[in-house]
């Protein structure tokens, strides 16, 4: 086996580099540990206090209760058994897409749509992802451009298209003349799901009126769409990227009608190397549509 101090600096950061484009994100730690028990501990610890919580809110409105009747009757209350707590009801995921979709259509701006998806809890991703990842960067772009889910990086950042995914995509806009500061930057999904798992159709339905509600407030000229869910979440279907990208389609949203065109994302590519000659191709037809004087698609 072979250890770093074996390799001088060029041929360490050449196996950096390899590692990079393959997709790994972590490195081992010194001891193992357990992730799934550590969330599981986390979120037992997490019910035990709301327990505590609970019990302690019942304790003091009962012991409320008997002083007023025992002032009301001038004797001691008789001792009753303690009832035990009713079990929490699952919001039902019809209703938790019709709140979703009030909370969104009440808000006015970008601003007022963040601070009620923070507040929003509907949706079971944003129990385990560590916070929202919303909408970044110039709030009147011509150009939006949208991913599936946050990652990793994303999570951490609290931005979209964090880390190495995020510096793969500002090259690739870069070969378009185009920057972040040209375009604004989301996700379909604005919650991590846990280990990075494709969202539940529910989950899906519960999210998409923030998302819509985003492009009706950006108001972009037009739409880049990356990736495999995040196409079939606009476009409908089964079919994979490799079939939905490099076309111009149209999206209705909030009754208006918005040019859309699909390409791979970068997670494909460093999955994939040699499918970034489909993405510069389709970059190319964006930029072309872009350019020309006609209404894209």
């Amino acid at each position: 086996m072979i250890s770093a101090s074996d390799l001088d600096a060029a041929e360490l950061a050449a196996l950096l580099a390899f590692h990079a484009e393959a997709g790994v994100e972590w490195l081992l730690e010194e001891t193992p540990i357990d992730r799934i028990a550590e969330f599981e501990a986390m979120r037992a610890a997490h019910a035990a206090r709301q327990g505590a919580g609970d019990t302690a809110a019942r304790s003091e409105s009962g012991s409320n209760r008997q002083t007023t009747n025992a002032s009301r009757s001038g004797s001691q209350p008789a001792t009753r058994a303690a009832t035990p707590a009713a079990p929490a009801v699952a919001i039902p995921d019809s209703q938790a897409v019709a709140d979703a979709a009030f909370v969104a259509s009440s808000a006015r701006s970008l601003a007022e749509l963040k601070s009620a998806m923070d507040a929003f809890t509907g949706c079971n991703l944003k129990n385990s992802a560590r916070g929202l990842v919303f909408a970044e960067g110039n709030p009147r772009p011509a150009v939006m451009v949208i991913g599936p889910m946050p990652n990793a990086d994303d999570d951490r950042e609290g931005l979209p298209f964090s880390g190495r995914q995020g510096a793969m995509l500002d090259r690739m806009l870069g070969g378009i003349g185009l920057s972040r500061a040209d375009v604004v930057l989301t996700n379909v999904i604005p919650w991590r799901p846990p280990g990075n798992r494709v969202p539940s159709a529910p989950e899906s339905d519960i999210c998409r009126p923030f998302i819509e509600r985003q492009i009706e407030l950006v108001e972009p000229n037009c739409l880049l769409i990356l990736g495999n869910f995040a196409a079939r979440f606009f476009f409908g279907g089964t079919q994979t990227i490799h079939q939905l990208r490099g076309e111009w389609r149209q999206v209705v949203v909030g009754g208006r009608t918005i040019p859309a065109f699909a390409t791979l994302h970068p997670q494909d590519l460093a999955a994939a190397p040699i499918s970034k000659r489909l993405a510069w191709q389709d970059l190319l037809a964006f930029r072309a549509g872009l350019a020309s004087s006609a209404h894209p698609g």
